[in-house]
């Protein structure tokens, strides 16, 4: 009975336990791998490096021995992979003995012969080498041959003095001599071939002579409201010596912004002297380029600073001064200059020449020589200028057949402010002649290419005075025929024309009739200007017939006075090109119109009908 009930209850026991989830697995040991090696996978091993060794650096250590050059090929290799790994011996020489790290070494041979090594990392390979030796016509010579490393280096000894050598494929960084013999460090150019040849330098005596030097000296000042700009250009010619530097004299105060040259090196500034070094000795001649600037006196009296070479023994060239802003140059004192043209200067005043600049010349004299210049600025209020306009233009034209046409313009100016008035010819025009208050000037080019005439200037605590600009110019335009019409297109000024007045001469055997436009046909009463009264500018109408007869008699005389007038001037210089003034011819029958308000930079014009009439 007690059997029965123990077993009774544990099967009560049992019955009320839940189910169990976990438990024992029992797998084969090679499924189990299998799981593991999906759970966790192994990396994939690296790839290999894409080459055995690199050749990081060869150095050269060579001597010239006799008849041969030998010595040693260091080549610093690096093995990047597990294994034997080959190294290519340099092609070209001949190898007597092979070393990796100290250790001697076998030589595998091939076309080039190679060298195994099996250690990985960065090994030194030690080559003894005989490199062939090219000799002729006094020249020795050797080349070695191009490395695929990054860097190499080439040490050279050759057993001699006053020896001279050229690299190709690098750079010479190093030479020595001692009483022995010569020594070179050549670093070669990666992937080309070292060349190198020696012979016995020439004995060049140029570098113990004492140096002599001239210079030219060109400035340009630009004197300004603030500061003035100064541009120096500075050749120099070596007659004897070598120059491996020269020295400037600068002007107190004067600050060096640039130097520039093709053969400059470096430059220095100490106590108002500019030291240049040159890359190599100078034995013939180079050329420098100073931007400086200095402050100076805004008007009066100005010292210009001139740039000076103490040590040359012939100091040429010429200085070029222009006011920048409203002003004009006055008094001018120099001392060892000559006034001169602008453009006879050339360099860096080419170009940038104005009508209110002025140009001397240096008197050839030593660096040292007294040399000055000293100019009287004188500078305008922009609130006390009068606005510059052209009171009245008169024109002259004469129309011949062939369809050139001869045109005098004459302006009345009143004028404080302008430096010079800008005129526009017309197409196909050649100017002739151009004079300022009855004097012949030359006029210059404005970048447009128009004509710039020299302009007078009042003072500002006065009224502007009027003055008479006048210029010549002919024009070339189709012929004549039987009938037909033409078309006289006048000057365009910058400046405003009040009134305008144009007196027409044309053939006689043709008659001209005006056609309506912005000129009128009326009687010319004279000038409304009055400087043209005061210059007997103007004859009276009435006198262009005796005017016409009294030019064709004095043609002679005026042909032998100005003959006269050369024969007396030959042998002296003028600076630029000779102004004449030439008489315009009142030649023919004339018919006189007149126009107002021209605007500035407005060219007037005139057309015309014309029919021939059978007159001779």
């Amino acid at each position: 009975m007690l059997r029965l009930t123990l077993i009774g209850l544990l099967s009560a026991l049992l019955a009320q336990d839940a189910p169990r989830a976990d438990g024992w697995v029992v797998l084969p040991i090679e499924e189990y791998k299998a799981l593991r090696t999906r759970a966790f996978p192994v990396p994939p091993d690296p790839p290999p490096p894409p080459l055995d060794a690199a050749l990081t650096r060869v150095d050269y250590d060579l001597r010239l021995t006799g008849d041969t050059v030998s010595g040693q090929a260091r080549l610093t290799v690096d093995v990047l992979k597990q294994g034997w790994a080959s190294i290519h011996v340099p092609s070209g020489m001949l190898v007597r003995d092979a070393r990796i790290d100290g250790k001697p070494t076998a030589l595998v041979e091939g076309t080039p012969p190679r060298v195994l090594i099996s250690r990985p990392g960065r090994s030194t390979l030690t080559l003894d080498i005989v490199v062939p030796l090219t000799a002729g016509a006094g020249t020795e010579s050797i080349s070695l041959p191009a490395a695929s490393s990054a860097l190499s280096a080439v040490t050279l000894a050759v057993p001699r003095t006053g020896v001279a050598l050229t690299a190709s494929g690098g750079f010479i960084a190093e030479q020595s001599e001692t009483g022995s013999g010569s020594r070179w460090v050549v670093y070669g150019n990666p992937g080309k071939p070292l060349t190198f040849s020696w012979k016995r330098r020439a004995d060049d005596r140029r570098s113990a002579l004492p140096l002599r030097t001239r210079a030219r000296v060109t400035q340009l000042v630009s004197l300004g409201e603030d500061a003035t700009q100064i541009t120096s250009s500075i050749q120099f010619e070596i007659t004897q010596g070598q120059a491996r530097e020269a020295a400037i004299a600068l002007p107190g105060d004067l600050i060096v912004n640039h130097v520039s040259g093709p053969t400059l090196a470096d430059w220095n500034v100490d106590r108002n002297r500019l030291t240049v070094t040159f890359l190599e000795p100078v034995t013939t001649q180079t050329s420098i380029v100073i931007g400086a600037e200095v402050k100076a006196p805004r008007q009066g009296s100005i010292a210009i600073p001139l740039v000076r070479v103490p040590a040359a023994e012939r100091e040429t060239g010429g200085v070029a001064i222009d006011v920048v802003g409203a002003g004009e140059i006055g008094d001018r004192d120099p001392r060892g200059l000559d006034a001169a043209d602008p453009t006879d200067l050339g360099d860096i005043v080419a170009g940038r020449e104005s009508p209110s600049m002025v140009a001397f010349k240096f008197h050839p004299l030593p660096g040292s020589g007294a040399r000055s210049l000293t100019v009287e600025v004188t500078r305008y209020a922009s609130k006390a200028v009068l606005v510059a306009n052209v009171e009245e233009a008169r024109y002259d034209a004469l129309l011949g057949e062939d369809g050139k046409v001869l045109v005098r313009a004459r302006y009345a100016v009143r004028n404080n402010q302008r430096s010079f008035l800008a005129v526009a010819l017309p197409a196909q025009s050649t100017l002739w002649s151009a004079a300022l208050a009855g004097r012949p000037v030359r006029p210059g080019m404005g970048p447009n290419g128009s004509v710039l005439l020299p302009l007078k200037k009042g003072r500002s605590s006065e009224e502007a005075p009027s003055f008479i600009v006048e210029l010549m110019y002919l024009q070339r335009a189709a012929s004549w025929i039987e009938r037909g019409e033409a078309r006289v297109t006048l000057p365009a000024v910058d400046l405003p024309v009040s009134r305008t007045g144009l007196t027409l001469h044309h053939s006689p055997r043709y008659a001209v009739e005006p056609r309506p436009g912005s000129f009128r046909v009326e009687p010319d009463t004279g000038p409304w200007a009055t400087v043209f009264h005061a210059a007997g500018e103007l004859a009276e109408p009435t006198a262009v017939t005796q005017k016409a007869s009294e030019a064709a008699a004095d043609r002679a005389d005026d042909l032998r006075l100005l003959v006269d007038r050369f024969r007396k001037e030959a042998g002296r210089t003028a600076p630029g090109v000779i102004p004449i003034a030439i008489t315009f011819p009142a030649l023919g029958p004339s018919v006189f119109l007149a126009a107002e308000l021209t605007p500035e930079m407005q060219a007037p014009a005139l057309d015309v009908r014309y029919r021939k009439t059978g007159g001779h």
